[in-house]
């Protein structure tokens, strides 16, 4: 059985996380799939928007995928690859060359991201939003000042 094995922090779930996990599961016979908690993410410096529970459970309901358990720490990845029995582990193009160093236990294979998406773009784009949003506001604010001072 061949037994493929990711991780993640899954924030914000996007085509692009569908698109990895989907191609991950073809390559082997089962896709494990370990979410970032949110502890580590914070040792990451990464603040999600959903908590782990709820990434978790995102994650867990995907066809594709079919197991799912927590991500606490760097060191976790060897001991989870001989613990699973685990054949590759396969990640998104952008850790290329950060795992090498586990080929001795398992076949490392980065996969391209899917082109125009990403969760720091979507959270940039969100902040953008609300800062538009509070100008509007402050903007309205301001022109309801002015009425005021001009009946006084």
């Amino acid at each position: 059985m061949k037994i493929i094995l990711t991780y993640g922090t899954f924030d914000l779930f996007h085509i692009g996380h569908l698109n990895l996990l989907e191609r991950l599961a073809k390559l082997g016979d089962k896709l494990i799939v370990g979410v970032s908690t949110d502890e580590f993410n914070l040792l990451k410096g990464k603040n999600s928007i959903y908590s782990y529970a709820e990434r978790a459970r995102i994650i867990a309901a995907l066809s594709c995928v079919d197991s799912v358990f927590p991500e606490q720490s760097w060191e976790q990845k060897s001991t989870d690859i001989e613990k699973y029995k685990v054949t590759l582990l396969g990640m998104g193009s952008d850790w290329e060359g950060k795992f090498d160093d586990l080929n001795k236990l398992c076949q490392v294979q980065c996969l391209s991201r899917t082109e125009n998406i990403s969760t720091t773009d979507l959270k940039k784009s969100l902040s953008q939003i609300n800062l538009v949003a509070i100008n509007q506001i402050k903007s309205g604010l301001d022109s309801v000042l002015d009425i005021i001072k001009a009946i006084e």
